[in-house]
């Protein structure tokens, strides 16, 4: 019989850090290996910008599930690699928009090729099936906490 208390100790570990951390480093890896001179955690703020340029630090915020001085940090890091610009807002001045420079967009392609190879890796002999029961369950526990 399984112990509930190492089961749910053992389940909030798996949730809280282990899978989560080892695919951020193999995709740190694979940037390196590639040439890419991001982060990971870069690598989740360009993602949103590819999708929608003019997101302000605090919708990045929000969608990278991160606060704002570690958004700002990696704005600012990008910002001296001449990735992406920070743009005043003409509605709030003290707000920016955030956009890519054309090395940003440059960047998308080859960045989005090694995101792919660590899904990949991270999900090879799992079946489609297995995989889409996860996210459910994944998706329940996120609601749960919202």
């Amino acid at each position: 019989m399984i112990n509930e208390t190492s089961y749910a100790s053992e389940f909030y570990s798996f949730l809280t850090g282990r899978v989560s951390t080892a695919i951020g480093r193999r995709l740190q890896r694979n940037f390196k290996e590639s040439g890419l001179n991001i982060t990971a955690e870069q690598w989740s703020v360009l993602y949103f910008l590819w999708e929608s340029e003019g997101l302000s630090q605090q919708e990045i915020a929000k969608l990278t599930y991160r606060d704002k001085p570690s958004v700002s940090r990696l704005i600012s890091n990008l910002e001296k690699q001449k990735i992406l610009i920070r743009v005043n807002s003409e509605g709030d001045k003290r707000a920016n928009q955030i956009y890519l420079t054309a090395l940003g967009h440059k960047l998308r392609d080859k960045c989005m090729l090694q995101a792919e190879k660590t899904i990949s890796e991270a999900m090879k002999g799992v079946d489609k099936n297995s995989m889409a029961q996860a996210q459910q369950l994944l998706e329940i526990v996120f609601n749960n906490l919202k």
